[in-house]
């Protein structure tokens, strides 16, 4: 048993001193988040799916809930004031028709829950200090919420003026831009704020 844990310890010690070597350290970085990232998206899935999100069924809904009708009544002033597309809005069902039959419903999946809880778990599981966290966190959570108004009033400009890419804009442009931008968040915690306070040190 001894000898099993020293020879464990030897090859997390080679590639530890390998990581550093050869200046691997943004690369475990990276696969760190790709883990983390990973767990907690099918962990959600798997909650929300079978689980019905036991025992927060009803905070996790409302919360759903008040974030779609948020998310509905910003989009729909940006859409109105900004864009100037010609619609017609039915907050009861969080829908707005446009002139040419397209529509865009703003339900409850569509709220940016799932994301905002993944950006929150991502950077309380992740290292670094909680004093920078309680002001980053919120700050992230203000950013995923804005990317999510850019996805409504963007796909709202893609149904009115070229329908034909709704799917491929939906599917394949807006929402992995929700993790471009959960990443970038990573990145800037990373880089300037969680090692920022190691560099000072070893100055």
């Amino acid at each position: 048993m001894k000898k099993a844990k020293k020879l464990i310890g030897r090859v997390f010690k080679t590639i530890h001193q390998t990581i550093h070597k050869y200046k691997l350290d943004a690369l475990l970085d990276v696969f760190l988040f790709i883990i983390i990232t990973l767990i907690i998206h099918y962990g959600y899935r798997y909650w929300a799916n079978p689980l019905n999100y036991i025992p927060l069924t009803d905070f996790i809904m409302g919360g759903q809930k008040w974030l779609s009708g948020l998310l509905y009544s910003q989009s729909v002033w940006i859409v109105d004031h900004l864009f100037g597309i010609s619609f017609t809005g039915v907050e009861q069902n969080k829908t707005l028709y446009f002139p040419n039959n397209g529509f865009i419903a703003v339900n409850m999946s569509c709220s940016g829950f799932k994301q905002i809880l993944q950006f929150v778990l991502l950077m309380a599981v992740y290292p670094g200090p909680w004093k920078q966290k309680l002001w980053f966190i919120p700050m992230g959570i203000i950013i995923v919420h804005l990317t999510n108004i850019f996805r409504i009033t963007g796909l709202s400009v893609v149904i009115v003026n070229w329908p034909q890419y709704w799917d491929f804009s939906h599917d394949n442009l807006f929402r992995p831009f929700f993790y471009v931008v959960i990443f970038s968040l990573w990145v800037l915690w990373v880089e300037k704020i969680m090692n920022s306070g190691k560099q000072k040190k070893a100055v």
